[in-house]
């Protein structure tokens, strides 16, 4: 098994800015008790980040990033635990959206 650093080798990464508003939406609903744990991949053609209400569980929701995919349908999908698509586009914070407001009916 060898160790390879994030980017090397045209692997795709999520850059500074898009973990930070990645990680901004985890923190806030483990605040609110509704994901417990989350994994990171890094692969060639994507980069997947996954929040799992359990770590047992399939994850509730999978954002990929694709770079390939920037000009025709846009390089983010938010997908659900069964698979589906739920958001696709160049937005992140556009993608994140629907969880975000998930988050709003939890809290009231």
């Amino acid at each position: 098994m060898s160790v390879v650093p994030l980017g090397a080798a045209g692997q795709v990464v999520f850059d500074r800015a898009e973990l930070d508003c990645i990680m901004q939406l985890y923190g806030r609903m483990v605040a609110a008790g509704h994901w417990r744990d989350y994994a990171l991949d890094f692969e060639r053609d994507y980069a997947s980040f996954c929040a799992f209400r359990r770590a047992s569980e399939r994850p509730e929701y999978r954002l990929v990033k694709a770079p390939a995919l920037r000009l025709r349908q846009g390089q983010y999908a938010l997908l659900s635990e069964a698979g589906a698509t739920l958001k696709r586009g160049n937005d992140l914070a556009a993608i994140l959206a629907p969880v975000a407001r998930k988050l709003m009916k939890l809290v009231e």
